[in-house]
């Protein structure tokens, strides 16, 4: 790490710039250019000029083939911090608002740092990291200018060295990690280990040296074989050999592995043209040298969740050595070395099956942002740990296409990361054949198949258990929308019925001049805001005609008129009547779970107000004394909660089952099922708006063979 760094300049960055175009590569001068101005005379603490900082940040950042704008950022990440006279004002006149965006949101994340040893300490600054991070670029570019911070730390004080790497190894690494951004992190991980843990990090690296010229002998003579191999079944292919860094040695040491079963040390790295010949070529390499058992990963069926694909193997060289081989397309290689930093050069040479991948992983990440300005730092600690850092599943559709999920997702949460149309209109999911309530954890492996309808609608109730910001925000978004649409309606129609009641003409009290007086004083747009305002009890119709004639109220008359139509809309929200009064205290019992429309009777209980249940509910007979006459608000409708039962002969029964819930637009809660000699008995929770709909329901299931509803 202290060895003196490679000389670099701009002319040798120009020569690595060829996959640009002309004009970028000129672009990307000017900003050179001033950015040698803006430096001039800076100095970094190692005593070279500060510009060879940029150079060398944008040097890393060159080997995942980031765009102009990437390198532009890089140049002058600094010079709102260590320029003359940068401002973001007139970084946005001369490269534009992209660059100025990244360069300031920079500039602050480089002002940030750990206050302390704690875990919120951490919270805190990976969740502004990543607000701050709107567009991942930034990141990448923080990445980099991390790890050349790090290659030259020696010029700064030993606390300030671990200081920056504890900060780079609990927030920077996680993240590169989930982009994928292996080249960076690896370094990262290497550099880290030898600040934080130097004699763990010696001893490894002795360890190593003491065998560095016998293990080097060892790859090149397996490299020699495998090309030997491969060329004599006609497999164009590329080889590299590689040693096992030190800080996945150690992290296999600190698992508790021994050194003589760490069986990767020796790795070799396979690239050829097409997925078909991975497989080929793994199996000629098992062919020849027998592999160690339980060894191979099939990651290009099952990619990891930083996209990483390829397959793995270990196997028992001739020299009885263990050899990892990984075996990769070029194209998987550009993924697993550069991650989400691919996106960019892939975007813009049309590779449409990538840049499919790394739009979803776009997606995920843009949702966690969205979150971190609207959640405490325990609330989006949840969610990085759950969305983007924490464990994840892998489950299928029925095609076999593998969907990444979080630990604990749900069937919304896999429809929803298909398409947000399958998401708005799942009414059901079978599970290894299995139906299951939508509030289903998923596991790993399981085979999901989303049953919708094209009429139905999101739920809200699905807020409270899916796990991805996916889901959430499209689920808010729905429901967003359409409140909105429904408040501006309702506004509407208030303010009409009240012009109406006080005999005035609507085209008189809304003329473009009475409205443009509106807007102004309340500060509204147009007339569905207007709308909307009344919709949503902001203002009454009555205060806005008022507007109109000058006839202003004051703040407690404003506030009344806010209050009466809350007070008089709950006056018969209850479901249940005691005296002709719905304002009453009450709960439907669990034992029986009364429907609308069931004859019902309450049970008056201590402190919990009045228990409804059904007349012939057994828990009742024996408290007369308690029982009190109650009865069902007609003007209110709602939905209940009840089970059924049903005994089925008929191994198609669970699709048929979701296709009638969906067209009586029964909402199903909760699925069980129990195996008997002649068949399967299915409990069922369900949610009916009144005993009329759950007959109807049961009516329908008993219409099929095989199947009968038990009472």
């Amino acid at each position: 790490m202290e060895e003196k760094e490679k000389e670099i300049n701009f002319e040798t960055i120009c020569e690595k710039l060829k996959y640009l175009s002309e004009e970028s590569i000129a672009r990307i001068k000017e900003a050179y250019l001033f950015a040698c101005d803006e430096y001039k005379d800076e100095k970094r603490r190692s005593g070279d000029d500060y510009i060879t900082h940029p150079l060398h940040v944008v040097d890393i950042l060159i080997d995942l083939n980031v765009d102009e704008i990437t390198i532009i950022s890089a140049l002058l990440h600094d010079t709102l911090d260590k320029g003359k006279n940068a401002t973001p004002e007139l970084l946005k006149e001369k490269f534009g608002d992209e660059v100025s965006i990244i360069v300031s949101n920079i500039s602050k994340i480089n002002k940030l740092e750990l206050t302390d040893e704690t875990e919120n300490s951490i919270i805190y600054l990976r969740k502004v990291l990543v607000g701050l991070a709107e567009d991942p670029r930034v990141l990448f570019i923080k990445l980099a200018d991390r790890l050349h911070n790090l290659r030259t730390s020696y010029a700064v004080s030993e606390e300030s060295r671990k200081q920056t790497a504890k900060e780079t190894m609990d927030v920077l690494i996680p993240i590169a990690h989930r982009l994928g951004i292996n080249s960076i992190k690896s370094e990262l991980e290497n550099i880290c280990l030898q600040i934080l843990k130097p004699d763990v990090y010696n001893d490894i690296l002795e360890k190593l040296n003491n065998t560095v010229q016998e293990l080097n002998d060892n790859l090149l003579k397996m490299k020699e074989d495998l090309i030997e191999l491969l060329i004599a079944n006609n497999i164009n292919h590329e080889i590299k050999g590689r040693v096992k860094s030190i800080y996945s040695i150690y992290n296999k040491l600190n698992k508790g592995k021994k050194w003589d079963s760490i069986y990767d040390i020796l790795a070799l790295r396979i690239f050829v043209k097409t997925e078909a010949e991975c497989y080929t070529t793994i199996g000629l390499i098992h062919s020849k040298y027998r592999p160690v058992p339980n060894r191979f990963k099939d990651y290009i069926a099952n990619p990891k969740e930083n996209m990483y694909q390829s397959l793995h193997t270990t196997v028992f060289g001739d020299d009885g050595k263990f050899y990892e081989i990984q075996v990769r397309t070029y194209e998987m290689d550009e993924i697993a070395e550069k991650g989400l930093a691919s996106h960019w050069s892939y975007k813009e040479n049309g590779v449409k099956k990538v840049q499919a991948m790394m739009e979803q992983k776009l997606e995920l990440f843009r949702n966690i942002i969205e979150s971190a300005s609207e959640e405490n730092d325990l609330s989006f600690e949840k969610t990085m740990n759950n969305n983007f850092l924490g464990e994840l599943i892998y489950v299928y559709t029925p095609k076999g296409d593998v969907i990444e999920l979080p630990f604990n997702a749900t069937p919304i949460d896999f429809a929803y990361r298909i398409h947000s149309k399958i998401g708005d209109t799942t009414v059901g999911a079978i599970v290894n054949d299995n139906i299951v309530p939508l509030s289903y954890n998923l596991q790993n492996n399981d085979v999901v198949k989303i049953i919708t309808n094209k009429e139905a609608i999101p739920s809200s109730d699905w807020l409270s258990f899916v796990k991805t910001e996916q889901a959430k925000s499209k689920i808010k978004a729905y429901f967003s929308k359409k409140d909105r649409e429904e408040y501006i309606s309702k506004g509407k129609n208030i303010l009409e019925k009240e012009i109406r009641r006080r005999k005035l003409s609507i085209s008189e009290v809304l003329n473009d001049e009475k409205l443009a007086k509106i807007f102004k004083d309340l500060k509204l747009n147009n007339l569905d805001e207007l709308y909307l305002s009344i919709g949503s009890l902001r203002y009454t119709a009555g205060y806005i005609i008022n507007l109109t004639n000058e006839d202003k109220h004051n703040i407690d008359d404003i506030l009344i008129e806010k209050i009466k139509p809350k007070i008089n809309n709950n006056k018969d929200n209850n479901d249940i009547i005691v005296d002709g009064n719905t304002n009453i205290l009450y709960n439907l019992a669990k034992c029986c779970k009364p429907v609308k429309g069931d004859e019902i009777v309450g049970f008056i209980t201590k402190g919990e107000g009045i228990s409804v249940h059904k007349k012939d509910c057994p828990n009742i007979t024996s408290n007369k004394d308690r029982l009190i006459q109650i009865s069902w608000n007609d003007e209110v409708e709602n939905t209940y909660y009840t089970n059924i039962n049903i005994f089925v002969n008929n191994n198609d029964f669970l699709s048929d089952l979701i296709a009638i819930a969906t067209k009586e637009k029964i909402n199903i809660v909760e699925f069980k099922n129990k195996t008997i000699d002649n068949g399967t008995i299915y409990e069922i929770e369900i949610k009916v708006k009144n005993k009329e709909e759950l007959e109807r329901f049961k009516n329908q299931i008993s219409k099929f063979k095989n199947v009968k509803v038990m009472e």
